[in-house]
């Protein structure tokens, strides 16, 4: 493990597998990395598996809610951990706490046409597609749990 993964694995407190995080998690490292304490919640939160104590995976959201109170969510789980129920237990928990913050109204999220397993999660947990934009099907859940 290359000294930036073993000081993260250290700081994080759980192994890190070999695959995470995903391409589209590095892209976004240093913003979670300059949030302020009072916004950090607003970002990336680890899915880590309880058997192994590694870390699977990711979930949060995309910054603080906009002026109307939706808050956009997004998530990813390695490869060799996926359709095990992660992102849906991740997901689950990220709606439950986004329900006790009273500046989120509703939750967005977007996702690939023919990312068929996030579509099924989605609807599964009662979002609505209203659309598409830049290639990705939008969704929004307005009755928070």
């Amino acid at each position: 493990m290359p000294r930036g993964r073993a000081e993260a694995a250290r700081l994080i407190g759980a192994a890190l597998a070999s695959d995470w995080p995903q391409p589209d998690l590095l892209d976004i490292l240093h913003l979670q990395a300059a949030a302020s304490p009072a916004m950090e919640h607003f970002g990336i939160w680890l899915m880590i598996e309880r058997a192994s104590g590694t870390v699977v995976g990711d979930v949060g959201f995309t910054g603080t809610p906009a002026a109307d109170g939706s808050a956009e969510i997004g998530y990813s789980v390695v490869p060799s951990r996926r359709r095990r129920g992660y992102a849906t237990e991740a997901v689950r928990a990220l709606l439950a706490w986004a329900s006790a913050q009273r500046e989120v109204a509703a939750v967005v999220a977007g996702c690939d046409r023919d990312n068929i397993p996030s579509i099924r999660l989605l609807e599964r947990l009662g979002f609505e597609r209203i659309g598409e934009r830049d290639d990705q099907v939008r969704w929004q859940l307005d009755g928070l749990p």
